[in-house]
Order: C-alpha cells, then sequence, then structure tokens
C-alpha cells in the first residue's frame, strides 16, 4: 500500500516517494485556468500548504511528477512561469523578528532565480523582484502561505502588542503590490490563510483579490470527499476492518469515520473530511481527536468563557460574519468558523447562515475543553463524569447521576459561581449533557418551553428537568403540565420524569424526585 503522507506537504516528495495522493489538480487546474488574483481560506493542517506546492510544481513545468494524474493530459507543460514562494508557516519569524524574515525569503526567492535586488524594505523588494522576472522571463507566479500566521500566533492579551507591530509591517509588504504594474507582471497570485484580519491591506490595498473560501465552485479544492475518500483509501479501509475493532462492516466502517471527520462545508452543501485526521485515523485505526489535539488555542477557550459562549448549535449568522475582522475585537463566531470548530450547516433563502459543529471529532473535544474551563477543571479530567453518567443512565442508578451532577461543579471556587451561578448552572448542565449526546442518544434544548435534557437508554427513556433555587416537585410538574412524555410515547419503552433542583447555596443538588409517567 502507498505511505500515508503524514504531515508532509511537499507534493514532489509524495509523488517520488509513491506516497497516497489524492488528485486535486482537476480542481487546481479550475483555479488557475479561471482568474489571477485569489485568497483562499481554510482551518489549520487541511492541505493549503501541500495546494500551492502543487500549483509551484505545474508552473515549473515539471510534467513527470504528475504521471497518471488529471492535469497531465489537460496542461500544456511548454508554458512555464518563475514562482516565488513565501511559505510563512517556515520562514522563521519568531526567531528573526518579522521583517528580517521577510527579507531572508525574498533574497532566497531572488537567488534561485539569479536575480540581483537593489531595493532594501521587504514589500519593495517583492515588487522589484517580481517586476524583474516578468521583464527578463515572464509574469511570475507569486504563492503566499499562512499570511496571517505572524497574527495568528499572538493572539494572547501579553502577546497582542507583538500581533499589532506585525499587522504594520504587513501592511507595508502587501501594500506595495497594489499598482497595475505589479498585477501585470503577475500570472497568479495566490494568497491564503486562517483568517481574514482587516488592516493588513490584502483586503484594502490589493482589492482586485477575489474570495474563493466561500466559492462553491472550490468546495472540495482541499479535504477529502466521500468519493475520494472511498476510493483512495480502498486498501486502509479494509486493513482497518481486518486489523482493528472499530467496526464489523464496511458500511458500519464508513459511517463512523464520516460521523467523526466528515461534515466541513463552505456552501452548506458539499461537505469534506478533514484529511490530517482522515490519514491518522488510517494509521492509528482508531477513532480519536486527531486535529482539535494539534494545537487548539487556550486564549479560544478562554474568550469562549469570558463571553459565556458556549451553545454553537444551529448559530445563525449574516454573511458579514465570514468578512475581516479586528485584532482589537475579535468576532467570536466569525473566529470559530474561520479556525475551524464551526462550519456552514445550510444556507437559507434569505442568505443567513446556519453553523454548527462541522462533526464528533472537534464536537467532542470542545465540550471537553469548555466544561473543564467553566468547572475549573482540566480536560484530562473533564470527561470522566460524562462516561460515568452513561454508565450510571445505563444502570438506572439515579442517586449516582445526583452525585455526578454534584461533581461537576465542586471545583468553581465559592466566590466565583456567587458572582455566576444561574450562568455556570446552565452553561455545565448544557455542556455536560451535550457531550453525553455524542456517546448515547442524547437530546439538550434551549430554554423554549421544552424538556431541559432527553437520554434513550436500552431501558427506558429519562426527561430530565432542573431547577436553580426552587423545588424538585416544580421541576416534575413541568414536566407533566407541558405533556413533555406524549413525543416519546411510540418508543415502546417506560417514561420516567426526573426532576431535580439545584441550590447555589449549597452549590450541589438538594433535591431531586422521579415519577414514571
Amino acid at each position: 500500500m502507498q505511505i500515508l503522507p503524514i504531515g508532509e506537504q511537499n507534493f514532489r516528495k509524495i509523488r517520488e516517494e509513491d506516497m497516497l495522493y489524492v488528485d486535486k489538480t482537476e480542481h487546481i487546474h479550475r483555479l488557475i485556468t479561471s482568474g489571477r488574483y485569489y485568497f483562499f481560506s481554510r482551518p489549520r493542517r487541511f492541505g493549503k500548504s501541500l495546494t500551492l506546492s502543487t500549483i509551484a510544481e505545474i508552473f515549473r513545468g515539471n510534467r513527470q511528477i504528475f504521471e497518471g494524474l488529471w492535469i497531465e493530459k489537460n496542461w500544456d507543460w511548454t508554458k512555464t512561469h518563475p514562482v516565488v514562494s513565501i511559505p510563512f508557516n517556515r520562514i522563521g519569524y519568531s526567531e528573526l523578528g518579522l521583517e528580517q524574515a521577510l527579507i531572508g525569503v525574498i533574497l532566497e526567492n531572488a537567488k534561485q532565480h539569479g536575480i540581483a535586488l537593489e531595493a532594501a524594505k521587504p514589500g519593495l523588494m517583492l515588487r522589484e523582484l517580481i517586476l524583474k522576472l516578468a521583464e527578463v522571463q515572464t509574469p511570475a507566479v507569486l504563492l503566499i502561505d499562512e499570511y496571517d500566521k505572524p497574527l495568528i500566533d499572538y493572539l494572547e492579551k501579553e502577546d497582542l502588542h507583538i500581533a499589532k507591530a506585525h499587522r504594520k509591517i504587513l501592511k507595508a509588504f502587501y501594500g506595495t503590490l497594489k499598482d497595475s504594474e505589479s498585477q501585470a507582471a503577475l500570472r497568479l497570485l495566490l494568497i491564503t490563510g486562517v483568517s481574514k484580519f482587516s488592516q493588513v491591506s490584502i483586503f484594502s490595498d490589493l482589492n482586485y483579490l477575489t474570495d474563493i473560501t466561500l466559492h462553491k465552485q472550490f468546495a472540495q479544492l482541499v479535504g477529502y470527499s466521500q468519493a475520494e475518500l472511498e476510493h483512495n483509501f480502498a486498501d486502509y479501509i479494509l486493513q482497518t476492518l481486518r486489523e482493528s475493532d472499530v467496526a464489523e462492516t464496511r458500511e458500519q466502517l464508513l459511517e463512523a469515520i464520516r460521523d467523526w471527520y466528515n461534515g466541513y462545508s463552505w456552501d452548506g452543501v458539499t461537505s469534506v473530511y478533514n484529511p490530517f485526521s482522515i490519514l491518522l485515523f488510517f494509521s492509528h485505526q482508531q477513532f480519536q481527536n486527531f486535529w482539535f489535539k494539534t494545537g487548539t488555542p487556550t486564549f479560544l477557550i478562554r474568550l469562549l468563557k469570558e463571553r459565556h459562549f458556549f451553545n454553537f448549535h444551529n448559530v445563525r449568522v449574516s454573511e458579514a460574519v465570514f468578512e475581516s475582522y479586528d485584532l482589537e475585537n475579535l468576532e467570536t463566531r466569525s473566529l470559530l468558523f474561520q479556525t475551524g470548530y464551526l462550519t456552514i450547516k445550510k444556507i437559507e433563502p434569505d442568505q443567513r447562515y446556519i453553523l454548527g459543529y462541522p462533526n464528533r471529532e472537534v464536537e467532542a473535544a470542545m465540550y471537553n475543553h469548555l466544561i473543564a474551563a467553566f468547572g475549573e477543571g482540566s480536560p484530562l479530567d473533564s470527561s470522566e463524569p460524562v462516561f460515568h453518567l452513561r454508565d450510571a443512565l445505563y444502570a438506572d442508578d439515579l442517586e449516582q447521576v445526583i452525585r455526578i451532577v454534584n461533581s461537576l461543579f465542586k471545583n468553581i471556587p465559592s466566590l466565583h459561581f456567587a458572582r455566576q451561578s444561574e450562568f455556570l448552572y446552565h452553561a455545565l448542565l448544557h455542556l455536560t449533557f451535550h457531550y453525553l449526546g455524542v456517546f448515547i442518544d442524547s437530546e439538550v434544548h434551549t430554554s423554549d418551553g421544552r424538556i431541559d435534557a432527553v437520554v434513550h437508554t436500552p431501558n427506558c427513556i429519562y426527561l430530565l428537568e432542573f431547577k436553580l433555587d426552587e423545588s424538585a416537585d416544580a421541576a416534575l410538574r413541568q414536566i407533566r403540565e407541558k405533556g413533555y412524555a406524549e413525543k416519546y410515547r411510540l418508543h415502546g419503552k417506560p417514561i420516567i420524569g426526573v426532576g431535580i433542583n439545584f441550590s447555589s447555596a449549597k452549590k450541589a443538588v438538594d433535591d431531586w424526585t422521579q415519577e414514571v409517567l
């Protein structure tokens, strides 16, 4: 079987060493033949760097490494263009300083093409290089990868001054390419990143760029479609069935892989798999949160806690949420979408977008971190109460359920809880029962007149209603009076209503009651 290219972003190396490559060259061909100036955003570890590496080899005319791929017979390999590559994830700005790192990478590109530069500032050097390449060769291909990494790396409050200094340097850097002479010297300009930051020039001075992030024609430019997964990983699917116990049949395995790693969409219709997670899944042959744990920033979890934001289901937004945002005022929903924690689930006729978790991997890992943050605990421990809760419900042990609910609040300092008792109470219960729903059939609703939580076990259906500083009888009475059980009569299982009252003074459940409905 072909080697899995885990972490490999160099197209030439993948092809020369016979690693598995999912053929994206037809999508790339559409990109490079339908326009010239692009911005393309995707979350980290999604294949942006590999795409740029592939484009570079196409324009260098290296037909031999495209043998057997779609583009081999659909491209004029006699027409080549000089390639200028600026990969921000590899230029060493944290050690050298951003300006010096830019100077170094531009000088390296100039040396590769035999061009001597006279300018001293990074932006002017880049412009001079492009103009000279167009004069002595042909219009250049300029590929800028992860343009926003010098900003994203410094979003913590204590580092924000560095991000602001980098933003100023980047604005001057890109601003030198805004004139028509620079545009004419470019065969292709493609800038990739995770986020759209304002005041960096690429969305103001470079207003000729086309943002294809949400363009339906490029919805599968990166990421794996269902057909690509089943075709390219056929051998690995069979191997996983033979050597692991994650599923008994091919259909079960494909359904589980889809549940865990599919679901990313930028048009509300086409969904793709996270490539990084798929490669690691077939390597490990077990389901884990591969992508989430490669670099979820602590500042993001802290920001969500500070802003009391924890319910990410059916988040309705306007198109404005996908536009650029400021370092000083990071919009929560924009940040979650652009970094890959939320994705487009549906686009409504009035151009309102419905956002939600892409898949089980992201959802479970986010619950784990948020429960830890709101409960003042560690992500290493926050999943344990959820597993214990599942086991207690399966065993019909409601006393153990109450003990587990109480354990959620034990680490919160009393003064902290006193100030935010209602919010923390709702947040932790909401997150815990949603997390439970990842492992068993559990529904959690918002405060719109519906039951707080519904849990289906093999033996029965639990309808749980929680109250804060009221009474368990009041909670159970609400279940009866609102007829919550009627929806579940046809399931053929006993329906048990559970009323639970939580005391903010005791920081614990002080009363609970149950009744067969």
